[in-house]
């Protein structure tokens, strides 16, 4: 079977140097250098003079909380879990982050509404320099904890081969990380036209189809050839993380193509019409100039007719041309041939 993780390190020894070589490495020390003087992160708070993290010793610390739970669990029965308990532990900084990012964004709001009242008072000038500095001093917070946060994807990603991606929401990553958009929060943008990092104007690649897609070599080598004819793309998936459309964010993530993934928006538990729903947003969207659709359910096959109706250029996949047209692997027979072998 090919082999789907291809940002995969093979072997122990080759961690420390893949770890060395990440651009996120690169951004500690600036992000944990002391921007101001004082810093309040709170209203109830007094000022400290305290100093920020070791940048070194932070880097090492989120290298050993993404990384050692694969060493504590490898071999193990409970190897399976690793993957998910590292997710969590990226996640958690992903939230952090964005929670600060909350906080400086009201201060700033409190801050330019004061601006726009100015009172020569005493009180107001307290008022403003304390808003000012609390502003600052969320900024430096989340840039260290966005630092920490991209640093841990990309130990996460040399693990299992997989980008991080979060449940709802969207990701702006730098270095190694591509961004992960979501797909309201990309539209939202769209239609306001002001946010950059949630609206990148580019033209779009769309790629669709989960299930038993596992050739990796093959989807890269499409994409390549894609990207070379359209080099500034952005790439559109269902945000499925199996099969083609992980391969694809796999893809995207080495090469550092913006993701954008349109989750389902289902109305009720039982909200078949979901994905098709999903295909009439996507043929709403002139950005997309090309589509990659990979044989898996009737949602492909409508999909393939709405985009065909308005003429965009379709590369259509059927499961039996992968793997050099042998198809999806027969895993039931591997396990059977595997288990022939251990009783010969």
């Amino acid at each position: 079977m090919t082999n789907t993780n291809k940002g995969r390190v093979s072997r122990f020894a080759d961690f420390a140097e893949a770890y060395a070589a990440m651009t996120s490495a690169q951004d500690f020390p600036a992000s944990f250098t002391e921007t101001i003087a004082e810093s309040r992160l709170s209203i109830i708070d007094d000022p400290t003079r305290d100093p920020m993290p070791d940048a070194e010793l932070a880097r090492g610390c989120v290298e050993d909380l993404t990384a050692q739970i694969f060493r504590l669990l490898a071999g193990t029965r409970m190897e399976s879990f690793g993957q998910p308990i590292a997710w969590g532990i990226v996640n958690s900084l992903h939230y952090v982050a964005k929670r600060i990012k909350r906080q400086e964004d009201d201060a700033a709001a409190e801050l330019g509404e004061m601006v726009r009242v100015f009172d020569p008072s005493e009180v107001y000038q307290s008022r403003m320099e304390e808003l000012q500095q609390r502003c600052q001093s969320l900024a430096e917070a989340r840039a260290a904890v966005e630092t920490m946060c991209n640093h841990a994807a990309n130990v996460y990603f040399v693990e299992t081969g997989k980008p991080f991606n979060t449940i709802k929401g969207s990701r702006t990553g730098t270095g190694l990380t591509a961004s992960q958009i979501e797909g309201f929060d990309y539209l939202k943008a769209r239609e306001a036209e002001h946010n950059a990092k949630h609206y990148p104007a580019r033209p779009a690649v769309l790629v669709s189809g989960g299930g038993d897609w596992e050739d990796a070599d093959m989807i890269f080598r499409r994409l390549d050839m894609v990207r070379a004819r359209i080099p500034h793309m952005i790439l559109f998936t269902g945000k499925r993380f199996k099969g083609a459309e992980q391969i694809s964010t796999c893809w995207a993530h080495e090469r550092g193509v913006p993701i954008v993934g349109f989750s389902l928006n289902k109305r009720g538990s039982n909200d078949y019409r979901a994905a098709y729903r999903r295909n009439e947003v996507w043929n709403r969207l002139d950005e997309i100039v090309e589509a990659m659709i990979f044989q898996q359910s009737k949602v492909q096959e409508d999909l393939a007719r709405l985009l065909r109706a308005r003429n965009v250029p379709l590369h259509i996949f059927r499961l039996a041309e992968q793997n050099n047209g042998t198809g999806p692997t027969d895993l039931a027979a591997l396990r059977a041939e595997e288990q022939r072998r251990a009783l010969a």
